[in-house]
């Protein structure tokens, strides 16, 4: 499905002021079963083009992706290195910049952001929803998150959040972090609406840790002698993971890094022990 330019123009004539500079989209990089997906992505992009409001997404220009890019016409543009062989086939729209990995590239996104809007998709779409809820549940950002529910795409996964709420798995406080509605303009209303119920915003720093992916107590040492230990402090306990025999031993009380590792270099120091010894016997014979 194509959009002609003079369509989209048409739109921009009435401009409304909007209070976000620029909205972050996730959506499927197929075009989906029904048209009214299809209708649903050029209406938002256009949307977004009458608002004034920059887009920042996957930077795909294929399926949904392709249909929101070609209607907004000034986007900020997000595409990773990683995506570019599969996604990109056909023109791309606004800024185009590069990023190394998956997790560089949705820190990228939701840095550049004012708000979220997910579209209908698949994986990839959920997960950076999920992702960017749960932040806002951990209080890493304030910014708001929108669900366009074509025609009740979402309704399962919603299902499934409310029973989570019910058996105490999600706070009920938590359920309002999403903002729902069935058309683009709806949402967008609903959005410039919202207002953030949580206490604080952490710090700048933890925001860029949680973003990479990386807290800020993990240490993870490089292989030596063929095993890799993993030490992460959870909470008041630290976790010594040992891949090679593929289990975890948690230690009762937090110790000191002094401590744990005199207790690393013992277990390596037994380990080379026995491994000298059964080099010893067999040079004996």
């Amino acid at each position: 499905m194509e959009i002609k330019d003079e369509e989209t123009t048409a739109e921009v004539a009435m401009v409304v002021q909007s209070r976000f500079r620029r909205v972050c989209v996730f959506c499927g990089s197929s075009h989906g079963k029904k048209k009214i997906y299809q209708d649903a992505a050029i209406e938002l992009g256009k949307e977004l083009v009458a608002r004034n409001i920059d887009l920042v997404y996957g930077g795909g220009s294929v399926g949904l992706m392709g249909l929101v890019s070609q209607a907004v016409h000034n986007g900020g543009r997000v595409i990773p290195k990683t995506l570019m062989p599969r996604e990109i086939s056909g023109e791309t729209v606004g800024e185009v910049k590069a990023v190394s990995d998956m997790h560089q590239r949705k820190a990228e996104m939701a840095r550049q952001s004012d708000a979220f809007i997910a579209l209908p998709g698949g994986y990839g779409t959920l997960e950076e929803l999920l992702e960017v809820i749960a932040w806002a549940q951990l209080g890493i950002h304030d910014k708001p998150v929108g669900l366009l529910n074509v025609d009740g795409y979402y309704n399962p996964l919603l299902s499934f959040i409310d029973k989570a709420v019910e058996e105490g798995f999600i706070r009920p406080s938590a359920r309002h972090i999403i903002v729902l509605a069935p058309t683009p303009k709806e949402l967008i209303e609903k959005l410039e609406e919202y207002s953030p119920q949580h206490e604080k915003v952490v710090s700048k720093m933890k925001w860029e840790m949680e973003q990479m992916s990386y807290p800020q107590n993990y240490d993870i040492p490089r292989p030596k002698e063929g095993k890799m230990i993993i030490e992460a402090q959870r909470g008041s306990r630290l976790w010594i993971s040992d891949p090679k025999r593929m289990e975890s031993e948690p230690v009762p009380d937090f110790q000191s890094e002094e401590t744990v590792n005199s207790e690393i270099s013992a277990r390596e120091n037994a380990n080379l022990g026995l491994h000298n010894h059964k080099d010893q016997g067999t040079s004996s014979l």
